[in-house]
């Protein structure tokens, strides 16, 4: 895959597009061991050798990171008054500006898919795969097993939307419940609205898996890591993307 050497550079780190245009004018730029000071070069980085100072650099098209998301930011990539989750990343993986596949509300914790691969991004959010997503909450009220037939079911939600079933589980049932529910749409706030459709209310809520890939609950929350391929396999059941 052929680019410009300082869409290259920009991309893997080095600067701005002009900050870019000085660093290859001072000779330190290679393209298999000969200097290139032209910004406008051609180079395929997947097959040939780029080097900075002589360090070879590392460029990947495609990035996947699994964030334990916060609460208090949003899931989005620029807000001019909000932090999002994008903000918490380092300017090296910023750089290849990758957004979050799907959304959590602001005041939702948990696992956050974040890349720069929209053919990815498309499969695990089309409603014609039915991706399950699995939530722990803590609700206020005491959670039946009239709720967990409702939600099996399909519940109505107030604007008259009929959700598809959801596979709750009672995990603590009392004045505060906890539970597992596992859905496969993602409608605005729709977790917290089918509560509220029997009467209950969501005061803490988390997500701990997409697909078959959980989060891992090593990473604090507002770390994140790449995916590794056997994640990467979990998420997408298969072995990666083409």
């Amino acid at each position: 895959m052929f680019m410009r050497i300082d869409k290259l550079l920009a991309h893997t780190g080095f600067g701005s597009r002009k900050e870019v245009k000085q660093l290859l004018k001072s000779g330190c730029v290679k393209v298999d061991d000969v200097a290139v000071k032209d910004s406008k070069v051609q180079v395929d980085p997947q097959k040939q050798k780029v080097t900075v100072y002589d360090e070879v650099i590392e460029y990947k098209e495609y990035i996947y990171l699994m964030m334990n998301k916060p609460a208090g930011v949003i899931s989005a990539t620029e807000d001019a008054h909000q932090e999002t989750v994008v903000d918490l990343l380092t300017d090296q993986d910023a750089v290849l500006e990758p957004f979050p596949v799907g959304r959590l509300d602001k005041d939702t914790e948990g696992l956050l898919i974040l890349t720069n691969n929209g053919q990815l991004s498309h499969m695990l959010l089309s409603p014609k795969k039915h991706v399950p997503k699995t939530y722990y909450a803590k609700i206020s009220g005491v959670v039946t097993e009239e709720d967990v037939l409702a939600f099996k079911q399909g519940v109505i939600l107030e604007d008259g939307y009929e959700t598809k079933p959801g596979e709750l589980t009672i995990l603590h049932s009392g004045e505060q419940s906890e539970i597992e529910l596992v859905i496969t749409e993602g409608k605005f706030h729709q977790v917290k609205r089918m509560f509220q459709a029997v009467g209950k209310e969501v005061v803490y809520l988390k997500r701990t898996k997409m697909n078959h890939l959980p989060l891992d609950e090593t990473l604090a929350l507002g770390e994140y890591k790449e995916l590794s391929a056997e994640e990467m396999a979990q998420l997408t059941g298969k072995e990666g993307l083409e």
